[in-house]
């Protein structure tokens, strides 16, 4: 069974959490609301565990459940007073047990084309040599991490959504904790001596988590993640101790061309019946249906070319 965020005392865990209004990848606003958070990772999807949530703390607003299986949601609606689903999408993953040969030829041809023709690109911009480096070691993390932090800074992730890989100390600590014990795993690609791209992985239970990513936005058109990725991939199929690589939550058309399977997947918040909660949820959903209809527009012959001349302001 899936347990929700406990403390240190085994008491659930309450935090304020942001309820986000965003278009795409930007947040416009947001409201907060007291949560218990039960977020199931990649082993609890792929069994088809049904989560546990504990009576509520005095003063919590409900859960956040993240990656419930669709098929599971039947089991764990009956226990909220107001249910509001934030999103649909595919929990992807990748076996990483059979072995690099076999999965890049499970790529369709024109991934493969087109992901050889940009890994040459790169090495040419690089003297002809693509400079991939891997961090596994607590030392070595150390030094990862403070140049992936010159790279983070630049990111839309971190400049939009705060995102980056984060610079506080405590998670450095955790970091280089993980790589001490061989849980943890660091890439940069190299241009010229300089870091263009960073990706950070730590890895439990043999599931190597897809949690921090990020590119020089100079570098963007060259694709330098996804060719990161792609050797850091050729490192984890060499892993023993690797078995599979967690996309985590969320689309993507990246995800989709890595990954050798999926679940479907679905984002709950699940309130007490109160007043406030009933027009959080009313505006999310007047909001939610706002952005589809504004998307469904871009169609229209008319009114899509507008709207990017909007966007580009």
């Amino acid at each position: 069974m899936v347990e929700p965020d406990r403390g240190t005392c085994g008491v659930t865990q309450v935090q304020p959490w942001p309820i986000r209004f965003q278009i795409g990848a930007r947040t416009l606003f947001w409201v907060r609301r007291r949560l218990v958070r039960v977020p199931l990772e990649l082993r609890d999807v792929l069994a088809g565990a049904v989560p546990v949530l504990p009576p509520l703390p005095k003063g919590a607003d409900g859960w956040s459940v993240t990656s419930l299986p669709e098929p599971l949601m039947p089991a764990v609606v009956p226990n909220a007073g107001i249910v509001f689903v934030r999103q649909h999408y595919t929990r992807y993953h990748t076996d990483l047990t059979i072995g690099f040969d076999a999965w890049f030829a499970g790529l369709s041809g024109n991934a493969r084309s087109s992901l050889k023709r940009k890994r040459k690109k790169l090495a040419e911009a690089n003297e002809g040599t693509l400079d991939v480096r891997t961090y596994r070691t607590a030392q070595e993390l150390a030094e990862f991490h403070g140049l992936a932090r010159t790279v983070a800074a630049r990111t839309y992730q971190e400049k939009l959504l705060g995102a980056g890989l984060p610079g506080d100390i405590p998670f450095r600590a955790v970091m280089q904790g993980k790589g001490a014990r061989g849980e943890a795993f660091g890439w940069l690609l190299f241009v010229g001596g300089t870091p263009i791209a960073y990706l950070y992985c730590p890895m439990t239970g043999g599931d190597v988590r897809y949690d921090y990513v990020g590119h020089d936005p100079s570098w963007g058109e060259w694709s330098p993640g996804s060719v990161l990725h792609l050797e850091a991939f050729r490192t984890l199929f060499a892993e023993p101790a690797a078995l599979r690589f967690d996309f985590t939550e969320g689309e993507g058309q990246h995800k989709r061309q890595f990954a050798t399977g999926g679940m479907a997947c679905v984002d709950l918040l699940l309130l007490r019946d109160s007043r406030a909660n009933r027009a959080t949820v009313r505006a999310l959903q007047a909001f939610d249906g706002a952005v589809a209809r504004v998307k469904r527009a871009r169609d229209w012959p008319l009114v899509g070319p507008m709207l990017s001349r909007v966007r580009r302001g």
